[in-house]
């Protein structure tokens, strides 16, 4: 014989179910979201270092010095910024579709050997 299961349980596994579903769905989510927080955050860190005290900033500096009008000047400095990221950004998105990481971390190893050495060269001579 067969037995049928009533109504309200049909009903309670399904909701099961779907609650399952949601909470991997919601956990793969927040994930990604980390996952973005942590990128966001690593590439904010890295350039903000990278641009403390370089000539980009003291060349801002004097303009703003000089123009007396500071908020224009980061505007300008603010868009010019924007620009130059998103240009390495869409760079980087071809590259990487084009070529295979390794290859890739092949080339800038070979570019700072190659750098390193043509700097030391002007050091020695």
């Amino acid at each position: 014989m067969m037995s049928v299961k009533p109504e309200s349980q049909t009903q309670e596994s399904s909701q099961d179910q779907v609650t399952t579903t949601s909470s991997v769905d919601g956990s793969a989510q927040a994930s990604t979201q980390t996952e973005h927080w942590q990128i966001v955050t690593t590439t904010f860190i890295t350039v903000f270092l990278a641009e403390i005290g370089d000539k980009t900033q003291l060349s801002i500096l004097v303009i703003s010095a000089q123009s007396h009008q500071p908020w224009i000047v980061f505007a300008g400095a603010a868009i010019a910024l924007v620009s130059t990221s998103l240009l390495g950004v869409l760079a980087g998105k071809w590259l990487a579709k084009t070529f295979s990481p390794s290859l890739l971390n092949t080339l800038a190893g070979l570019s700072f050997l190659i750098l390193s050495i043509s700097l030391l060269w002007e050091a020695i001579a």
